[in-house]
């Protein structure tokens, strides 16, 4: 079942290392020229709602956002998620990390271990996401097993709109704890219906808007 991490000196280290790969990214597509992004660690690691499952490994939610599509039309996701890749794997070989694996909703790395202290492998999924009036759109990679027929397309995140005006309104009225143990539910109950559906955004989002609705 899941738990909440509390090695806070791994926490640190692991947020540090992950954070700074992004920023390097960041820095990268930008100087490039070819589109304007910003990046951020999103739901359970931005808020300390980091969960594992036993001993298992732990992945870091990263959003890259799209602010200007630049020379790629926002629609060519081909083009767009391909772009990417090609940038984030020279920062991961310049800070001496593998290739990533382009998944189907994120380009996701491969695990890595600390050499001292705590062993837990630790990894890093990156979504692709624009935004709008409606929410955010997270670029999908809807893969069929023939590269031909591979379609990549925008799909709208439930229920996100207004979602940071909503998680300062439960800070500000004392429902965090309340947000903690709901968010540790759901993944419970996913878990336990072996749903690997809900990535922990997903959850996450789900639980901002359940604890805020009952309030």
């Amino acid at each position: 079942m899941y738990h909440y991490v509390e090695d806070k000196d791994f926490l640190k280290q692991m947020k540090g290392e992950c954070s700074n790969i992004i920023n390097q990214l960041v820095q990268q597509i930008n100087r490039d020229g070819e589109m304007e992004v910003k990046a951020n660690l999103v739901g359970s690691g931005a808020k300390n709602l980091i969960t594992q499952n036993e001993h298992s490994p732990i992945d870091l939610d990263y959003n890259l956002e799209i602010i200007d599509s630049g020379s790629f039309n926002i629609n060519n996701g081909t083009g767009i998620k391909e772009y990417v890749r090609k940038q984030f794997n020279i920062v991961l070989k310049a800070n001496g990390w593998g290739d990533c694996q382009d998944s189907t909703s994120a380009l996701t790395t491969e695990q890595r271990v600390f050499k001292k202290g705590n062993k837990t492998p630790y990894s890093i999924d990156l979504c692709i996401i624009a935004t709008g009036n409606d929410g955010w759109h997270r670029l999908i990679h809807e893969k069929t097993g023939f590269a031909n027929t591979d379609r990549w397309f925008w799909n709208k995140g439930r229920n996100s709109e207004k979602l940071q005006q909503k998680i300062d309104w439960l800070k500000d009225n004392d429902f965090w704890l309340e947000v903690r143990e709901t968010y540790l539910e759901k993944k419970n109950m996913y878990l336990r219906r072996n749903d690997h559906n809900h990535s922990s955004f997903v959850v996450y989002i789900e639980t901002i808007n359940e604890v805020y609705n009952r309030h």
